[in-house]
């Protein structure tokens, strides 16, 4: 009942929309800054989650395979982690302000918070995966009161070959 309601009633895509600008907004922040700023270097942030890796209560890595990924692939291509972390972020914000691939906008902003908890940051991680996967499972309906209004038939049309009412139903 509450799923139908979050993906299909109106009042939700208000809500959504509330929601969703407040994130964008968060997110483009965090990445204009970075973008505009006096240049955004993620190395120290690689290295210090490589040198302090998660441990779990017995004084183990809980993600090995993620300090493993960390050190033998971020930190030798840390020029890219520059380039995509800022720009990520600030495409995730604009996405979600402007209700345009809404879905796939939240999908890699999640994708970007548990890069960040894996590698040990809590900040406001957990806050932005719970509204996060609320914002996905509600799907088209959370960027109803958006561009998705448009584009999402639109895409359905041109790429995969729907009829308008075929795109209009499956929205």
């Amino acid at each position: 009942m509450f799923a139908k309601w979050l993906r299909e009633n109106n009042v939700a895509a208000g809500l959504l929309t509330v929601l969703r600008v407040w994130l964008g907004y968060n997110w483009m922040h965090a990445g204009w800054g970075k973008l505009t700023g006096e240049g955004f270097d993620a190395t120290g942030f690689l290295k210090n989650a490589v040198a302090n890796p998660v441990k779990g209560p017995d004084g183990n890595m809980v993600y090995s395979w993620y300090v493993s990924f960390l050190d033998n692939f971020a930190i030798p291509n840390v020029d890219l982690f520059n380039f995509i972390v800022p720009l990520g972020e600030f495409l995730i914000g604009l996405g979600l302000i402007l209700g345009c691939l809404t879905t796939a906008a939240m999908f890699f902003g999640i994708v970007m918070n548990f890069s960040f908890f894996l590698a040990g940051t809590v900040s406001h991680n957990p806050t932005d995966i719970f509204f996060g996967f609320i914002i996905l499972f509600a799907g088209f309906n959370a960027g109803k009161y958006g561009l998705d209004r448009w584009v999402v038939p639109f895409i359905r049309k041109t790429v995969f070959k729907q009829t308008p009412e075929q795109a209009h139903k499956a929205v």
